[in-house]
């Protein structure tokens, strides 16, 4: 990696002073450190945008090494059959809830039925002691007896692999739909959580406001060869490096190539 360039502090101040004459600089009250920390602000952004848009190949390969020995997230640990209707099940549950609470329930429920013949002939309240402590248990349970009855009605019991058609399944929005298509189908798709929608957005590869509009700016703008695995790799990474709260920034290897947008504070 190339390194950056020494900001030319004294030909700017020069450029500026004399584009500014003292009165000016009076007025607006522009001290020389203020206008030095000014131009190095600017530069440092139009340097890490620029490279950030550039490097992404990078920022994947090493996003691959890095994660590699961290530990998976709990939906396609869980569903390693790539099972769609498994994928469907456990990221259901994984909303609102911790991945090792997840992984639990999800152990738990799959014993009692594995697909949707089985579980919707299991009482609502023993689907709900299966996975209680998942956050909204007793809401979830009622979404999963929902759903497998619409599978059995209307797809013969078989899991819908496109966006559409599993958008119309209770309780399923886009980022579970996403998930079942890439890991449950293989097909091409980008799941948006948390955890993707707030890296992007602290790197500055994109600016949006909720994980919706992430995913559509992604579809436009990141290389479709890596959007099946960016949730997996940015899930991963969020937990162990990337936090919402005090990022490890000291030990993050693409610390290079972040705007560190919104952080206020790192370790």
């Amino acid at each position: 990696m190339k390194s950056r360039q020494p900001f030319p502090f004294k030909r700017s101040l020069k450029i500026a002073s004399q584009s500014l004459s003292s009165s000016k600089m009076r007025i607006f009250k522009i001290s020389p450190s203020m206008l030095q920390s000014l131009f190095q602000k600017l530069y440092n952004t139009i340097a890490l945008v620029a490279r950030s848009r550039v490097k992404i190949h990078r920022i994947i390969s090493i996003l691959r090494k890095e994660t590699a020995n961290f530990e998976l997230p709990a939906v396609p640990r869980v569903a390693r059959s790539k099972d769609p209707f498994k994928v469907l099940i456990s990221c259901i549950l994984s909303l609102r809830t911790k991945d090792s609470i997840t992984r639990q329930c999800s152990l738990r429920l799959f014993q009692l039925g594995a697909d949707p013949y089985k579980l919707s002939s299991i009482p609502v309240e023993e689907i709900q002691k299966a996975i209680y402590p998942c956050g909204f248990y007793r809401q979830k349970a009622l979404f999963i007896k929902q759903i497998c009855k619409e599978l059995i009605e209307k797809y013969n019991g078989k899991v819908p692999d496109s966006i559409e058609e599993l958008l119309k399944l209770k309780g399923v929005g886009r980022k579970t739909a996403n998930l079942v298509i890439t890991i449950g189908y293989n097909k091409s798709g980008i799941c948006v959580d948390t955890h993707v929608h707030r890296i992007v957005n602290r790197w500055g590869y994109v600016r949006t406001k909720n994980p919706y509009e992430t995913e559509f700016a992604l579809r436009k703008k990141l290389p479709r060869k890596y959007w099946k695995e960016l949730n997996g790799l940015l899930v991963s990474y969020g937990q162990n490096i990337c936090r919402p709260v005090i990022p490890l920034c000291s030990i993050c290897k693409i610390s290079g190539f972040c705007l560190k947008v919104g952080v206020r504070k790192s370790r």
